[in-house]
Formats: structure tokens, sequence, C-alpha cells
């Protein structure tokens, strides 16, 4: 359902689609930023001023946090794995970090060139804790893009 013009979108739920599979538990997206380099241009006009421009670079690489419930499925395991020992080909992955509205409707969609899991970090574990137990994973990513 699209929102009315002055109504501002609120991020219900959050999702990751890697290759097609889709995690819809994600609590918290942390991080997600698209950033590029600043080129400096010194020179003088011709009536002698010293004048500064700044003109867009090369786009920066970036990384992202994604925070979910501790589940049985094992994707995010397996994502890391094939990172962590080497096998960059089945490791890079095209993705997107999905925004979804009350009703589980996209309201928008940040498209992750190459991403591969860094790093992945199980919550605290304490005995007699009633916590959510949680597991986070940090994705990098060569290029995002708005869709």
């Amino acid at each position: 359902m699209a929102l009315p013009d002055l109504d501002k979108a609120v991020g219900h739920s959050f999702g990751l689609e890697i290759d097609g599979v889709q995690i819809k538990q994600i609590s918290e997206v942390s991080g997600l930023k698209m950033e590029q380099d600043v080129i400096e241009l010194k020179q003088n006009t011709a009536d002698g001023k010293y004048v500064v421009k700044k003109l867009p670079g090369r786009p920066k690489a970036g990384e992202v946090t994604l925070t979910r419930g501790l589940t049985e499925d094992n994707s995010f395991e397996k994502w890391v794995k094939d990172a962590h020992f080497g096998k960059m080909g089945s490791a890079r992955k095209g993705g997107a970090i999905i925004v979804y509205d009350y009703e589980g409707a996209a309201i928008k969609r940040y498209k992750l060139t190459n991403a591969w899991p860094k790093s992945l970090e199980i919550g605290s574990l304490k005995a007699g804790d009633t916590s959510v137990l949680t597991e986070k994973i940090v994705i990098t990513y060569e290029q995002m893009e708005v869709e």
C-alpha cells in the first residue's frame, strides 16, 4: 500500500535478500550508507583569484551491520564459513536490504554489489538470562544502489 504524499515511511521490519534467498527476521540495520571521495581542484581564475572547486570522485565501499534474533537458520554461518576459508567466489554475492511497512510490503530496497560477510558475532550468553539471544553480521560491499 502506497503512503500518502505527506506521510513518512516507518520501517516496521527489515530483511536481507542474498541470491534470491530472503531472511525477513532482521531486527536492526546500522551503518548503511553511500559515500564517495571528494576531489579538490585548486586553480586561479582569469582575474587572478584563488578558487577551490570540489568534484565528485570514486565511490567508496561500505559496511553494514545486521542484527537478528538467534534462530535455527544457519544461512549466516554458511556464508561466513565460505568467506573465512577464502572461498570468495562463492562468498561474494549480490543482494539487497529491504525495508517493509506494517503490512509486509517492501518500501525501499538497498541493492548491494559483491557483498560478503566480514564477521559474525553472537550476543552475550548468560545463564538464567531471559533476554533474546542475537547474532550480528557485518557485511562489506563494493557498491550500494537505492532501488
